[in-house]
């Protein structure tokens, strides 16, 4: 039994870290960033700082990652990574992945603490959500649902989802396209189908997205929140657990 066990056990071991990995300094004139599977095995990211990469892999703001080196928000590298098996990973899996390569590569160690800090707080509008409950199943792909992935296009940024918790909306929304931490108090504990699409502004996706300079198509985030899925951004403040980085260095060579 206890050779069985062991056998079943170590596969699972290997599973979270990539089979290979390249990091590179991203080129100068990038812009905009982003986190996906290009196909069954290949991982990419793009275009990220330090702070996004540990955001992303950590769920957490940007603004709730303290410390570091002076770099940690200023310079940008693009990785290139083969994941492990013949199934596309999950993205717990991903960032499982991504958070071994930061300990590997960047030597990245931290501690957590709580801090009084400016956040979004996620709540129901007056009127009520404007959800409607999922009918997509989990088994549906050998991979489940598709992951909630931004959508930047001249017009603006969408939102398509699919079996979507509220909690798994504040940490995309927290991750990559506000500027401070968001806290899902909806209390709404279903899987929604939902399609969000709105124009966002400077504080948004670094400031750098491709609807600069475009006419206006879709609402604020704000607005588009209350009018197409029944829910508010209410800005306040509280103790927010953050994420202190005690050590980084520069990735190590390919």
């Amino acid at each position: 039994m206890r050779l069985l066990l062991a056998l079943l056990v170590v596969p699972a071991l290997l599973a979270q870290s990539f089979e290979v990995a390249t990091v590179k300094p991203s080129a100068p004139q990038s812009k905009g960033r982003w986190i996906r599977m290009q196909s069954l095995n290949q991982f990419t990211a793009r275009n990220h700082a330090l702070n996004t990469l540990i955001a992303a892999a950590y769920n957490v703001s940007p603004k709730a990652i303290s410390g570091g080196p002076a770099w940690i928000d200023s310079e940008r590298y693009d990785i290139q990574a083969r994941t492990p098996g013949t199934v596309r990973p999950t993205p717990d899996e991903q960032m499982a992945m991504l958070r071994q390569l930061l300990a590997d590569r960047f030597q990245l160690t931290f501690h957590r603490e709580r801090k009084e800090l400016s956040y979004y707080a996620l709540t129901v509008a007056k009127k009520g959500p404007k959800l409607t409950a999922s009918t997509t199943s989990p088994d549906a792909t050998p991979e489940g649902p598709p992951p909630l992935v931004f959508v930047l296009s001249p017009q603006g940024a969408t939102l398509p989802s699919r079996y979507a918790t509220m909690t798994e909306l504040t940490s995309v929304l927290q991750r990559a396209a506000l500027d401070r931490p968001v806290v899902d108090k909806t209390k709404l504990t279903g899987r929604y189908d939902f399609n969000l699409a709105w124009t966002p502004d400077e504080t948004q996706f670094g400031g750098t997205g491709p609807w600069e300079n475009h006419p206006v198509k879709y609402p604020d985030l704000f607005s588009a929140l209350q009018q197409q899925l029944g829910l508010k951004l209410e800005a306040t403040k509280g103790p927010i657990q953050i994420l202190v980085v005690d050590h980084a260095e520069h990735p190590s060579a390919n």
